[in-house]
């Protein structure tokens, strides 16, 4: 918990990070944010001497848990050998071979070192194959810090961005069209109205940035069928959703399939990491082959490869999306189960090992819906979790995640943590 080392280096860090930490989320657990000391398998060890069950895994990435022994080889292999070339190395055309084998067998990878950095680099290059300019993107997506997707929507159906932060130039900003996410109607008003100067549409196929929302099937569709009609080009974000619902991510979940693919998160083991995936005659006009320019110091570091790359091999060999499906389903049955014995309304989003719950709202299709949230109360369950030694999002706009560590003695106290905080926050 965060206790008093805890509250101690969170003072010091405020004198050297702006608001104490180095990624806003961070600052969110209350009173002050816990300081880690070590980890393992299911749990976080802060330096106040808590042991936390860890249902955020970095936000997505460690989905085989902390210091999967594996993972830990492949990387301590790979710093003996050396760990920055500026050359290739052997290690990121095996991880590459391994991704296009499930995601776009036939097509080509770019690492890069981020999801921002991967999603940015899509959209250039999506601006570079078709000579367009606008880009598509639905409100309550994320797809990073890049000026051209740091806006969100109003209420209406459709409209050009407005930006999230300060320092983006209004300019840039009109380049992005906002719609609405599950709405078909919308989606087609847009293009019928801008289609033709459409670039690229961006989305999460499962948003996981405003808690959890799946989509309509009919809604991935229309997207496929006017991208193709205009001659657009799809983006799927899989930064959270790729190699998580399993090994071809939710292209094949769902039976949709984008022509450009972002990666980031588990392919990288827990190592920074993004990856572009397209098929060859896309890949084609990224330099030094084509004119749209991307490159990077860090790209495809050696330790990331190598971490991604022993993530990988044990997903296709060890049941880990059974044993995270069956955590999360276990979390979800026992949160319907307590908050219909309250009688309070709520909504549970859950697709395979992504979940979130939202009190106070009876459906979360879209943004605005979970929006509307108690968020609030969500931030008092998340306290009196983690006072029980389980750790949570603190912000009920994000997912909760579960992976292979989360089966036994953990996910049965987090059970009963859930139902005995849930009870005790609803009755007051």
């Amino acid at each position: 918990m965060s206790g008093d080392r805890s509250r101690s280096l969170f003072e010091k860090a405020k004198e050297v990070f702006p608001g104490g930490v180095n990624s806003p989320i961070r600052g969110a657990v209350k009173p002050w944010p816990f300081f880690a000391e070590k980890s393992e398998g299911a749990y976080i060890y802060t330096v106040d001497g808590a042991r936390l069950a860890d249902y955020v895994l970095a936000y997505g990435p460690l989905i085989l848990g902390h210091r999967h022994p594996e993972v830990e080889k492949a990387i301590a292999d790979q710093v003996s050998r050396g760990w920055l070339f500026a050359s290739p190395s052997d290690v990121e055309v095996a991880l590459a071979r391994e991704i296009l084998r499930h995601v776009k067998p036939g097509g080509m990878v770019r690492f890069v070192n981020s999801g921002t950095e991967a999603t940015m680099t899509a959209v250039r290059l999506a601006r570079g194959v078709t000579g367009r300019d606008l880009i598509v993107k639905f409100d309550g997506c994320y797809h990073g810090s890049h000026d051209y997707v740091l806006v969100s929507a109003g209420s209406a159906a459709t409209h050009f961005g407005v930006p999230t932060s300060s320092g983006i130039p209004a300019s840039v900003s009109r380049l992005t069209l906002v719609a609405r996410f599950n709405d078909v109607s919308g989606l087609e008003q847009l293009f019928e109205n801008y289609g033709n100067d459409i670039a690229a549409v961006i989305v999460e196929p499962v948003i996981a940035n405003s808690g959890v929302i799946p989509p309509k099937r009919e809604f991935l569709t229309a997207l496929r069928r006017l991208t193709s009609s205009y001659g657009s080009l799809l983006i799927f974000d899989e930064v959270v959703t790729g190699f998580r619902l399993g090994l071809g991510g939710a292209q094949e979940y769902y039976g949709v399939y984008g022509d450009i693919v972002v990666l980031g998160k588990i392919i990288g083991g827990g190592l920074p990491i993004g990856a572009v995936v397209s098929s060859r005659e896309i890949m084609s006009n990224l330099t030094p082959s084509g004119r749209v320019f991307n490159a990077g110091t860090f790209n495809a570091h050696p330790l990331s490869m190598a971490a991604g790359l022993a993530t990988l091999r044990v997903l296709e060999r060890e049941p880990v999306y059974r044993i995270a499906r069956e955590a999360a389903k276990s979390i979800e049955d026992n949160l319907r189960e307590v908050l219909d014995s309250i009688g309070t309304s709520y909504a549970v989003s859950r697709v395979e090992s992504i979940l979130q719950f939202y009190v106070g709202v009876d459906v979360v299709e879209e943004a605005s819906h979970a929006r509307r949230a108690n968020h609030k109360l969500y931030g008092l369950i998340h306290e009196k979790l983690l006072a029980k030694g389980v750790f949570i999002t603190p912000s009920n706009m994000e997912a909760i995640f579960t992976g292979l560590p989360h089966e036994g003695e953990v996910l049965d106290n987090t059970v009963e943590a859930f139902r005995s905080t849930i009870r005790e926050v609803m009755r007051h």
